[in-house]
């Protein structure tokens, strides 16, 4: 407890899933914490679920595939924060589709999402970061690390998350040792990303027999956005259940 007293905190995509539960982990710990999301019903709900820790956590609706809402973001920071200590790049969607029925909306789609934006963020932020020598950690996947065997349909999701972990890489070299950047390889979650929430056709994907709950990995993210990760950076972090080995 009280490992983010007095550190700012953003958190993309964190209304619901892991970035949800990041949220929720980081203000227990006592960190102001700024949630984004683009569902306004889901960012109330969260405040509500918050109530407790009302002056240190607010929800900010933002779409950060979008330029303006970037900086829309960051002046608000400014203004209300005056600074940001760590950045969790969770946002993310997943579209999947065959070779034969991907088409160019879908693609830039994921790549906007996956990728795009969480170099617009980078971008945006990473001065107020230096300054107080701060952390970045991108949400990527399993799926940017390795291939499934029942993978046909993973092209855009797969080959967005290997890009975000090759950016995090670029950015921990360019930056170190102002910046610490980490990326983030979860497993399969039970988050809102699937549509079909018959998870038990995965009870056999890893060494652990089941999915992670988000609960789970916002513990390793919450580890990573802290000094207690203060000798990492250009890490790429596992939680897979064993299921990169399986």
């Amino acid at each position: 407890m009280g490992e983010f007293n007095d550190k700012v905190v953003l958190v993309t995509g964190g209304t619901s899933g892991i970035g949800g539960a990041t949220v929720s982990l980081l203000a227990h710990d006592g960190a102001t914490v700024i949630a984004v999301g683009r569902n306004e019903r889901q960012g109330y709900e969260k405040m509500s679920e918050l109530s407790k820790y009302r002056s240190k956590v607010c929800y900010f609706k933002a779409d950060v595939s979008v330029s303006d809402d970037i900086k829309k973001i960051r002046d608000f920071i400014v203004e209300k924060y005056g600074r940001l200590d760590a950045l969790f790049n969770n946002a993310g969607i997943l579209l999947t589709d065959a070779l034969e029925d991907i088409n160019d909306d879908e693609w830039d789609r994921s790549y906007d999402v996956n990728v795009k934006a969480t170099l617009h963020m980078c971008q945006t932020f990473m001065p107020m970061l230096q300054k107080s020598h701060g952390v970045i950690l991108n949400n990527a996947s399993i799926n940017g690390l390795h291939t499934y065997i029942k993978g046909k349909k993973s092209y855009m999701y797969a080959t967005s998350k290997a890009a975000l972990i090759q950016l995090t890489r670029y950015l921990a070299k360019n930056y170190a040792p102002d910046v610490r950047v980490n990326a983030l390889c979860p497993g399969i979650t039970k988050t809102n990303l699937f549509t079909n929430r018959d998870f038990s056709r995965f009870d056999n994907t890893n060494l652990l027999g089941r999915m992670a709950e988000p609960e789970e990995i916002a513990k390793v993210a919450a580890f990573l956005l802290s000094e207690d990760s203060s000798f990492m950076t250009g890490s790429i972090v596992v939680a897979d259940g064993g299921e990169t080995i399986k």
